[in-house]
């Protein structure tokens, strides 16, 4: 598992306040939403302000393809890479 995706994972678990599980527990392929985890748009608002203050990234939640980075952490992890400074 890369330190991104790791830290994505245990980015999720903190700032939402998922005690009952572990980085371990969250599959890279997992929806994030609905049947996967179980999040909903307030876990969505949350977890987005802490990936802009972690990674010091923008993200805009009226973008078409915003909903699509959040469906798990493979994509998340894609979107953080892509928006970070070279």
């Amino acid at each position: 598992m890369s330190t991104l995706k790791l830290q994505i994972k245990q980015l999720i678990i903190d700032a939402l306040g998922l005690e009952d599980i572990t980085a371990a527990d969250i599959d890279d392929d997992q929806p994030l939403f609905g049947e996967g985890l179980g999040l909903d748009s307030v876990d969505a608002l949350e977890l987005g302000l802490a990936i802009q203050k972690r990674y010091g990234i923008k993200i805009d939640a009226d973008a078409k393809d915003t909903r699509n980075h959040f469906s798990n952490v493979n994509s998340l992890a894609a979107f953080v890479t892509a928006k970070q400074p070279a």
